[in-house]
């Protein structure tokens, strides 16, 4: 029966490498990405690449969907009757979405049917993106948080450069000793980011929801960093840095991360929390102002033991039943994550090049020899595996946005307790979980 199956796929996939041979003018697929800025920038330059390397077969027509959130929102209010594009990039946490919604061709499809070496991409990257053993989409611009520091400042305060913070611990005890020594006006100060307390919760080797992260045979029905002591841990460190008049070292620098990015830019933060993406934009705007040093995203706990998981997105292709045009999507997605296009890609964004190979060209070599602190990300996201890959739930976008709410409150004095504060955060996002599993299962 597989062998029937998979001679299926293979007739499917040559009829549609043939319909792109035999049309009347390029086939043209559409492609939703959230990519603005300097990224906005590769991006449109690796597609316009494509575009010139198959002129007559294939086109693609690009259109900007504004952050990962208006994407997403889009896509959801389209249904499955008005699907407005043939492939798109969404964000880690629209995964389960996306596989529920039953819109997509899994690319598993594409790659048993080509037989394509899927073990180019990154292991603990596609592990991301792979349910039941099928890899769902594939990985573009993934990415992970590291610990960005001012090596200056680092210098000024008697501390060693070469030396970040391995946990908060560590923080607490530099960030005092900077600000004291007058080196930077903060030691240290990030962004009210969710994505950082579902990293936290994994580098604890904990799950942020029930049934195996999500990943079980059941789908999540709650989230468990409740009752695992995950989001006790991680919003007292909240509360001991910036929440409390006593201990506080720290500055509030609001939801999102673009305040604490600006902070650190100016000198204003010595330590910071920020996305592998940023180095490039970080190290541009800092310029010759201080030196950057890079470190391991930081522990809560000094005896934690788990992993990162990735952020970022992925390509998603999404069932027309075109052949020509599902062809051509697949033709696209192996181009924009062939070696020397990831490798362009991370040395324009820092975003990981999710294809091995791509560490063996020329321009990741060069890259890497001029910005050392991509291959620290590279390292950490190698020192990982993929059993702490990251929790898949339907409603991720809703929890990340009440992780924040409820972390500001918390600092803001709104809730005294921290372990009220977990108790209702936890009770408002499985409430969302829910709702979504009686609407939808």
């Amino acid at each position: 029966m597989k062998k029937l199956v998979s001679l299926f796929l293979v007739l499917t996939m040559l009829l549609g490498i043939c319909a792109i041979a035999s049309a009347d003018g390029p086939v043209e697929i559409t492609f939703w990405h959230a990519m603005g800025g300097v990224n906005g920038e590769a991006i449109t330059k690796m597609i316009e690449d494509f575009n010139a390397q198959y002129e007559g077969k294939i086109k693609v027509n690009y259109e900007y969907q504004g952050s990962y959130d208006d994407a997403f929102a889009k896509i959801q209010a389209a249904g499955i009757n008005a699907i407005p594009c043939d492939i798109m990039q969404v964000y880690d946490i629209g995964t389960r979405f996306m596989i529920d919604s039953g819109w997509v061709k899994p690319m598993q499809e594409f790659i048993d049917a080509e037989g394509f070496d899927a073990s180019v991409i990154e292991p603990n990257i596609a592990a991301y993106y792979t349910v039941d053993g099928t890899l769902y989409s594939m990985p573009f611009n993934s990415s992970t948080p590291i610990l960005y520091y001012n090596k200056t400042a680092f210098e000024k305060a008697g501390l060693d450069p070469e030396t970040p913070p391995k946990n908060f611990d560590e923080i607490y005890e530099m960030a005092t000793k900077i600000a004291e020594s007058g080196a930077a006006q903060y030691g240290f100060g990030m962004g009210n980011y969710g994505w950082f307390f579902e990293q936290w919760t994994g580098k604890m080797g904990k799950n942020y929801v029930n049934n195996n992260n999500g990943r079980g045979e059941a789908y999540a029905t709650a989230v468990e960093f409740d009752s695992n002591g995950a989001g006790h841990d991680i919003l007292s460190v909240w509360k001991k840095f910036v929440g409390d008049k006593e201990t506080a070292i720290a500055p509030y620098l609001n939801q999102g991360n673009d305040d604490a990015k600006q902070a650190f830019i100016n000198g204003d933060i010595a330590i910071t929390l920020e996305s592998t993406a940023a180095l490039k934009t970080l190290l541009t705007n800092v310029g010759d102002s201080f030196e950057i040093g890079v470190g391991f995203f930081p522990n809560i706990n000094a005896d934690d033991v788990g992993g990162v998981s990735v952020g970022g997105g992925s390509l998603w292709a999404f069932k027309t039943g075109d052949e020509a045009r599902e062809a051509a999507t697949w033709e696209f997605v192996k181009f924009m994550t062939n070696p020397e296009n990831q490798a362009f890609w991370n040395a324009q964004t820092g975003y990981f090049p999710v294809n091995v190979k791509a560490q063996e060209t020329e321009t990741f070599k060069a890259n890497v020899e001029k910005y050392p602190q991509f291959q620290v990300a590279l390292d950490q996201l190698h020192s990982s595996a993929p059993q702490y890959a990251g929790g898949l739930l339907s409603v991720f976008s809703q929890a990340r946005a009440l992780v924040q709410t409820y972390t500001e409150k918390l600092v803001h004095g709104e809730i005294a307790d921290v372990d009220e504060c977990v108790t209702k955060l936890a009770g408002e996002i499985n409430e969302a979980i829910e709702m979504y599993n009686l609407t939808n299962y």
